[in-house]
């Protein structure tokens, strides 16, 4: 494929060349969307998540469209599987640059209806799997080599999530740890920042009632959902020599939902009972 077809939308080429990034639940949505971005900057790419399929699809269409990308599969819950990942990508790289902590989840209920089992899921993944990740690339790879980034993908909006209340406290102290980090590691030259991101037009909506998938572009002053470009051009401005200026910051990308405030619950999300629907987990 030539040059003009694989060049970023809006950065110069060759922007992160030379450059390794490592983004975690790259198999679909937000951060494929990243991992193909970063790549059409010239960074090499290594993609990871838990399911194997879904990786090696996503890598073929990324290399397809900007050049060679690979994955590894591992469980970013686990302290071993996060070292582990970061080891994988020293092997096959000889380094690492970029950590774009992306994967996470979560499932819609009423806070009242969250059950132990389920907020220690919420929160192992969205993190402890961040924790584990930024530890095990500072001390493999980032601060041995002196310097490097790691971007955190939390949530908008800042001033609660209705319904996901669970997710809400975890992203929370992905900012929290985010700072925290920042100040730790200045030392040795790695940037540590998070993007709070607010409702993207990804396949993960249809995951949701359809209820709330109706209702949510509205709940955006944009009133539109966000691009998942626009999304991953912020990682890459993150990843850029710019982005040492962004160390301890959260960087909001929500089309305004931040402001948005009203009576709960909004127009169109109960149903016909008056309830908010809570969605069943698998």
């Amino acid at each position: 494929m030539s040059g003009r077809h694989a060049d970023s939308q809006v950065f110069a080429p060759g922007l992160l060349r030379g450059r390794v990034a490592l983004v975690t639940g790259g198999g679909t949505g937000l951060g494929k969307a990243t991992a193909l971005e970063l790549a059409r900057c010239g960074a090499a790419v290594t993609i990871a998540g838990r399911r194997t399929e879904v990786l090696e699809r996503a890598a073929t269409e990324i290399g397809a469209a900007a050049g060679k990308a690979d994955q590894v599969t591992g469980d970013v819950r686990e302290p071993q599987e996060a070292h582990r990942l970061v080891r994988s990508v020293l092997e096959r790289h000889g380094r690492l640059d970029v950590l774009v902590n992306n994967a996470g989840g979560q499932y819609f209920t009423p806070a009242e209806l969250i059950a132990a089992k389920g907020w220690r899921a919420v929160w192992r993944l969205n993190v402890d799997g961040i924790l584990n990740m930024a530890e095990a690339a500072f001390e493999h790879a980032l601060g041995p080599a002196g310097g490097g980034t790691i971007v955190n993908v939390t949530l908008s909006p800042h001033h609660g999530m209705p319904g996901m209340a669970h997710s809400g406290s975890a992203r929370a102290t992905v900012e929290a740890l985010t700072r925290e980090l920042a100040v730790r590691w200045a030392d040795a030259g790695v940037t540590v920042a998070a993007v709070a991101a607010g409702h993207f037009d990804t396949e993960v909506l249809v995951k949701y009632p359809e209820t709330v998938r109706a209702g949510v572009a509205r709940s955006v002053p944009l009133q539109r959902l966000g691009s998942v470009n626009e999304h991953a051009w912020l990682v890459a401005l993150l990843a850029s020599p710019l982005g040492r200026a962004f160390n301890g910051s959260t960087v909001t990308l929500d089309g305004a939902r931040d402001n948005w405030a009203g009576p709960w619950p909004p127009p169109g999300l109960a149903d016909a009972s008056g309830d908010v629907p809570s969605e069943e987990r698998r």
